[in-house]
């Protein structure tokens, strides 16, 4: 079988494999990094595997490859060339020495994004974690500050927590430059996030460019002046731009023209931009045209109320500039300003296509515009899109100011950028990586839109935030969907429509686990329902509190008392009447009130289940089996455990974009998946796990996508797989700030054990560690059949069954029997069976006959206690028969360690399985 390198490599893989580039041993790498030898070893074997190189020696060409290839995706690439500048830039560098808030400060069009990101790609080296840059331009609202420069940073959203929560924790273990662009428009949120960044991050240092400084005690202003530009020195700055952009447009500036060029350079007051804007223009007028135009223009400002010399200038070149274009291009000029970013013709014909400009025309009229510098062009795989400056971009807004256009041309991108949502709504390739892009581009330029929208009390507004909000959900952004939905709730035109905002803000908090948001968010529905005139809607959101209250009070702050879950239903009831969805929220809610171990739970959920049914609403009817799926799980029926679990998934399909089954269909999926597991359906588990990973709402967040999927790889013994995924959860968890989430506690254990059995302690350290930052103290009792049975794993496949019969001294009938319990209850059961026989217990027998039926219908775990008993008797047979049982289970690590056990012939053969798992043979 031929070998398919798996190009997906992590950040971490990445930063070894630039390191392996520059020829460092593994322990140089291990220093640099901060982590263990091991660790880097680990992830050398994994770059081999995914890359298809057979040596280090490969390893190191294809590093040079990969970085030629790849450019550096924490500052944007050039389109042009930097030009001058270098006492301004190195003294800037070297202010980063010392200051760790350093604000570049100048007026538009001076060149200070231009300087700063020079600057940034001149220290990168000094910072270990890198340099970050984030464009604030498309960011019209302060709270989105946090977000965006989150989304720069490649951290997710987090449940239960704030982006700046996320960020901020980011910076604490970082050294690194972050670069915020173009600050004027939001100073103090900006000031409020960097002073915030700076107390947590005791290593990071902000760079930031603005028209005014943040006002901060500690901030270090570099002011940035136009380009030098002196008659007397032809060769300045200033003159040496003008000549390279000339030269672009096909002009080459003679020996006889540098002094007038410096005049004219000097006029400009040296910015760059309008220096630029000038040059562009020189093909078609010359030296002596501009020298004319630009006099005539610069003269209509004297006198004028005093500015800025080089505000002045640069809009006297902008109004020069746009007097030289027809009135159809300056018409499309200022009307693509209302554009938040990089936009395609299409788009622009939209928005800009009304008297005097026919839609058909503005394709040329925008490339007449890039001619002429106006506009920058950037060629992508979708087509040509086109940006103003943010200069030239504030300019157009005040032009259609003046022209009395600007509410008309806001309205017309809002109707835009509602249309082009509404068609990705529609669009089914959600999944793809082209439709998360399309939102990324849309998403910037839709909050711009009902920025405006909000402001002027636009009747769309409202329609406008909860598509927003939708959009969000299916990008995998639930945190924002949420606060979407609030917004649209707070917006809504009467209270029925507020209700069904709050409705689906609050499914949206259920599903991201932020339990107190989803009980405050349903009761205000219920409240706005009751408003409306339709209480059987408050019936339900009152319901759906009081069902969260007992199915997910882990998601709490603080656990429920029965008294307000007694009254919520109470509530319910008053309102509910007949209504057939009312009732069975109800019904739903008072079968989770009953433990499923209660006697009477069994038919409590049977006749929940009839009213969820004659309801037609598949999200009661999942909420009522997921009920059930618990009950047969305590009971060990973990096969009808899993049927239950599938049918949640298969009536939940037709929902599965509504952001009202987030909660619903992430924890179908789970349930699926732990039901596999009971089940020893390691197959079906596999796929459950991959198919919860994918889920849009766990796009964003690593750790908890994989987290059962690496339990799954564990128990199968792909052991590289779940390494490579524990790379993705540790990133993920990273970026996160190492949030508390008791129900990843398995994964961590999980990997644990797997580089136990590599024999790397230094790695099972640092997951152990994070196994007990992921558990608060009071939760660790909760999960202990399925810690033990894993300790008990690694301790019988090091041939210390001794110890682990001490560990497993609880009889598996013993055990308690709550159902995330029992999920674990027939491998604890296999384990402390394997362990009596091993270490020779004298009632190994007897002990291994009792548990028979602990294993219910687990085929891995019967295959255990058969390999078990087959060691009890020393019957050889029996274990190679217990060793095909497990390869047709497709338990790969346990089929290899029958053969073992079997000695003879078969031993060579399951070591060398067991060795290529990088597993230590004893």
């Amino acid at each position: 079988m031929g070998h398919t390198a798996d190009t997906s490599v992590s950040a971490r893989e990445a930063e070894v494999l630039s390191a392996v580039g520059e020829h460092l041993s593994n322990a140089e790498i291990a220093a640099r990094l901060f982590i263990s030898v091991r660790t880097v070893e680990s992830h050398v074997s994994s770059l081999l595997r995914k890359l298809g190189a057979q040596d280090r020696r490969a390893l190191t060409l294809l590093s040079g490859q990969r970085t030629a290839a790849v450019p550096s995706p924490a500052l944007p690439p050039a389109l042009t060339s930097f030009v001058g500048r270098a006492r301004e830039r190195a003294e800037l560098a070297a202010m980063l020495h010392g200051e760790r808030l350093l604000s570049a400060v100048g007026p538009g069009g001076v060149g200070k994004t231009r300087l700063a990101l020079a600057v940034a790609g001149d220290v990168a080296e000094r910072f270990a974690d890198g340099v970050w840059y984030v464009d604030l331009v498309p960011v019209t609202d302060a709270s989105m500050i946090a977000p965006t420069v989150a989304a720069a940073l490649g951290l997710a959203e987090q449940q239960g927590r704030t982006r700046q929560q996320t960020v901020l924790d980011w910076a604490t273990r970082r050294r690194t430059l972050l670069l915020l662009d173009n600050c004027e428009h939001l100073l103090d949120g900006v000031a409020e996030l960097v002073e915030r960044l700076l107390a947590h991050g005791p290593d990071v240092v902000v760079l930031t460019t603005s028209r005014a400084r943040l006002l901060l005690p500690f901030e270090r202003v570099f002011p940035v002046a136009g380009m030098s530009a002196a008659e007397e020195d032809p060769d300045g700055d200033a003159v040496a731009l003008f000549a390279e952009r000339a030269a672009a447009a096909g002009v080459e500036i003679g020996d006889g023209d540098r002094r007038r060029v410096a005049r004219v350079c000097r006029a400009l007051d040296g910015v760059p931009l309008a220096i630029e804007l000038a040059a562009a223009r020189l093909p078609a007028l010359g030296v002596d045209g501009l020298e004319t135009g630009l006099a005539h223009r610069l003269q209509l400002l004297t006198g004028a109320r005093r500015v800025d010399s080089r505000h002045r200038s640069l809009r006297s070149t902008l109004d020069w500039s746009c007097a030289l274009l027809d009135p159809q291009a300056r018409a499309v000029l200022r009307r693509v300003a209302v554009f938040a970013g990089p936009f395609r013709v299409g788009s622009a014909a939209a928005v800009a296509g009304s008297p005097p400009v026919s839609e058909h025309d503005v394709g040329n009229h925008l490339a007449a515009l890039a001619d002429h510098s106006l506009l920058v062009p950037t060629a992508g795989p979708d087509g040509t899109r086109y940006r103003a400056l943010e200069a030239v971009r504030q300019y157009g807004v005040e032009q259609l100011e003046d022209e009395g256009e600007l509410d008309g041309c806001r309205a017309r991108h809002l109707g835009w950028a509602r249309e082009a949502g509404a068609e990705l709504l529609a669009d089914g390739s959600v999944d793809t990586a082209g439709w998360r892009t399309q939102f990324d581009r849309l998403a910037d330029e839709l909050r711009a839109a009902l920025g405006w929208a909000v402001a002027t009390g636009s009747p769309d507004a409202y329609e406008g935030k909860a598509l927003l909000a939708t959009l969000c959900h299916r990008r995998g952004i639930a945190g924002e969907a949420q606060w979407r939905f609030e917004q649209a709730a707070d917006l809504a035109p009467d209270p029925q429509r507020a209700a069904a905002a709050l409705h689906r803000a609050a499914s949206v908090a259920g599903g991201r686990l932020a339990g107190d948001d989803a009980i405050r968010l349903h009761r205000a529905a219920a409240d706005a329902a009751v408003r409306a005139g339709d209480p059987a809607a408050a019936a339900v959101d009152l319901a759906r509190a009081a069902e969260l209250w007992n199915r997910a009070a882990g998601t709490m702050t603080a656990p429920p008392s029965t008294v307000s879950v007694s009254a919520l239903l109470d509530e319910a009831r008053r309102y509910a009447g007949d209504d057939p969805q009312a009732l069975a929220g109800i019904a739903a809610a008072e079968a989770f009130a009953v433990p499923e171990t209660d006697g009477d739970a069994t038919e409590l959920v049977r006749a929940a289940l009839e009213v969820a049914q004659r309801s037609g609403d598949p999200l009661f009817e999942s909420g009522v089996l997921d009920r059930l799926t618990t009950i047969q799980l305590s009971r060990g029926e973990s096969r009808a455990a899993l049927a239950s679990a599938r049918r949640r998934i298969e009536l939940l399909a037709p929902v599965a974009l509504d952001p009202g089954a987030s909660f619903e269909l992430s924890d179908a999926h789970v349930m699926a998946a732990e039901s596999a597991i009971a089940a020893g359906d390691l197959g079906e588990a596999r796929r459950l796990a991959e198919r919860l990973r994918d889920l849009p709402l766990h796009r964003e967040v690593g750790h908890v996508a994989v987290a059962r999927l690496i339990v799954v790889c564990v128990l199968e013994g792909d052991w590289h797989r779940a390494i490579d995924a524990g790379t993705r959860f540790r990133e993920g968890w990273e970026r996160a700030g190492n949030p508390r989430v008791p129900t990843l506690r398995r994964a961590a254990r999980a990997m644990a054990t797997v580089h136990g059995m590599r024999g790397d302690t230094e790695a099972r350290a640092e997951w152990l560690q994070i196994f007990s930052a992921l558990v608060p103290t009071a939760c660790q009792t909760d999960d202990q059949h399925c810690t033990v049975f894993f300790e008990g794993l690694l301790l019988l496949h090091l041939g210390r069954a001794d110890e682990a019969v001490r560990l497993l001294e609880v009889p598996p009938q013993e055990l308690r029997r709550r159902w995330y319990q029992s999920i674990w209850r027939p491998w604890y059961t296999a384990t402390w069976a394997e362990a009596a026989a091993l270490a020779g217990a004298p009632d190994a027998a007897e002990r291994i006959a009792s548990v028979r039926a602990t294993t219910g219908d687990n085929v891995v775990t019967s295959a255990l206690l058969d390999r078990a008993a087959a060691l009890v008797t020393g019957d050889r047979g029996g274990i190679l028969a217990a060793a095909d049982a497990l390869d047709a289970a497709g338990c790969h690590y346990q089929w290899a360690r029958s053969l073992v056990l079997a000695g003879g012939a078969e031993r060579e053969k399951g070591a060398a399985a067991m060795a290529a798992l990088g597993g230590v043979v004893v």
